[in-house]
């Protein structure tokens, strides 16, 4: 039997086992669930706060990325900003300058159809002439040692309008310029074209020893193949430009300009020219003395073997003396032996007339 003491009115009951075991049983799975209960009630709560300190850190996370893509696209916005500014700059730059080129070509038009206007047909040519005459001589100070003057040249037949030539401090030609102008009124019937004027040119340049041709036009004035600066034509003829007259002055400095700088490779190629004619001459003179050399060499090579050849046969023709001499000699001493040899006897013997002369010339 067990004791259990009331906790309230303190009374003290048995309990057989049985029962024991059952109030232990309930007050166990009581204090259990109760226990459960608040674990889990802690489990939920710590669970919440993890979910929520997972849920602030990410949102943490995601608000710092989301904060530094906001600055990017910020500072790219800003970019875009200044570019599109710059662009709208640019753009109203090269609007103003275009819109500027376009009045002042407009001018420029109005001011020749003026200038045309006021000339009789005979007189447009030569006013184009005069007018290129006065701005080369508005800058004569900077080309100081140049030559601008008419071509009144016509022994060939032809005649350009200007020659420019321009010289060094040595008096080395620089460059030179054959310059035609050509213009005609509105009203003129018969409507030339630039090419129209390109063959003669490139003749007139070549009959003056001109090494550039220039066509300075105002023909085809609506062309704006030609309106849009200097036209290099050397494609059909040796260099050979078109120009409107307010390219004349800038287009002298500039072929002075790349003649000028080209001038000291030529006289670098004079010298190297010359040297390759000293060495030619050089080398030609070699040519010259082996050639004579040579030739004098076979003459007296030639003499030599006919000298040889005639000590040879000198020699043969000696041999042939000495053999000759030696046999001579040969046939003197057998003659001296002989005539050593003769006697009066002998010259008897069997011969009786003498034999008996001799007798009578004894007694």
């Amino acid at each position: 039997m067990n004791e259990i003491k009331c906790p309230k009115c303190k009374t003290i009951f048995q309990i057989d086992e049985a029962d024991y075991d059952s109030i232990i049983k309930q007050v166990r799975d009581k204090e259990f669930i109760k226990e459960l209960e608040i674990r889990e009630e802690q489990y939920n709560k710590d669970k919440e706060n993890s979910i929520k300190l997972a849920l602030n850190e990410t949102e943490k996370k995601y608000l710092d990325k989301i904060n530094k893509k906001d600055i990017e696209i910020n500072s790219l916005n800003s970019k875009i900003e200044l570019n599109k500014n710059n662009y709208l700059i640019k753009e109203k730059n090269l609007k103003e300058s275009y819109e500027e080129k376009i009045k002042l070509k407009d001018e420029q038009i109005l001011y020749y159809k003026d200038f045309k206007a006021r000339q009789s047909t005979k007189m447009i040519g030569e006013s184009l002439e005069q007018h290129c005459k006065c701005e080369f001589d508005k800058l004569r100070p900077l080309f100081k040692n140049a030559y601008f003057e008419k071509d009144n040249d016509i022994k060939t037949g032809s005649k350009g309008d200007f020659i420019f030539k321009d010289y060094d401090e040595d008096g080395n030609e620089i460059v030179s310029i054959m310059f035609e102008m050509k213009n005609e009124a509105d009203k003129t019937q018969t409507k030339h074209r630039n090419e129209d004027f390109f063959k003669e040119l490139d003749k007139d340049r070549k009959e003056k020893n001109c090494e550039y041709a220039v066509l300075v036009s105002l023909l085809e004035i609506d062309n704006e193949y030609y309106n849009n600066g200097i036209v290099d034509v050397s494609y059909k003829y040796d260099k050979m430009y078109v120009i409107r007259p307010q390219f004349f002055i800038p287009l002298i400095t500039l072929i002075r300009n790349l003649a000028f700088n080209a001038l000291q490779y030529k006289k670098e190629l004079r010298i190297i020219q010359n040297q390759n004619i000293d060495i030619s001459n050089f080398e030609d003179n070699i040519n010259t003395f082996k050639e004579g050399f040579s030739r004098n060499y076979r003459l007296a090579s030639e003499k030599f073997k006919k000298a040889i050849e005639e000590i040879d046969k000198t020699i043969d023709h000696l041999q042939k003396t000495k053999e000759a001499l030696l046999s001579s000699e040969n046939n003197l001493r057998l003659a001296n032996n002989k005539a050593e040899d003769l006697t009066i006897k002998k010259l008897t013997n069997n011969n009786e007339t003498m034999k008996k002369m001799f007798e009578e010339l004894n007694k």
